[in-house]
């Protein structure tokens, strides 16, 4: 095999196996990294609430310190309700990118492939 036949093997090889999962595999990690953070914020806003919460109630000396404390635990679990649905929405939305992007990725490696092929 002649030296210019090896590198025109290792151009189509490097350009149909190794590039596109090379893209795949800085895709997923952009997406893990991205999913990860949103999880820790997530659960950094949770244990704070809760936190607050159990803070409140410890504090609690008297029955208006006990209504006070009751009100704020609607008015926490009501923003509970809505980080989570705004939490849910942004992992929706992280999926939907990542899916869209790698879909984009399968389609340029067939028509690389095709383009081989030809």
């Amino acid at each position: 095999m002649s030296k210019a036949t090896t590198e025109k093997a290792t151009e189509q090889f490097e350009g149909l196996f190794v590039e596109p999962a090379r893209a795949y595999g800085a895709l997923t990690l952009e997406y893990t990294e991205k999913l990860v953070s949103t999880q820790i914020d997530a659960a950094r806003a949770y244990t704070d609430l809760s936190i607050a919460q159990a803070r409140a109630w410890v504090d609690v000396r008297d029955a208006d310190g006990f209504k006070k404390v009751f009100e704020g635990q609607q008015k926490a679990a009501q923003d509970l309700g809505e980080r989570v649905k705004g939490d849910s929405e942004k992992l929706g939305t992280l999926g939907q990118e990542f899916l869209q992007k790698s879909q984009k990725l399968v389609e340029e490696s067939m028509k690389s492939v095709t383009a081989a092929a030809k």
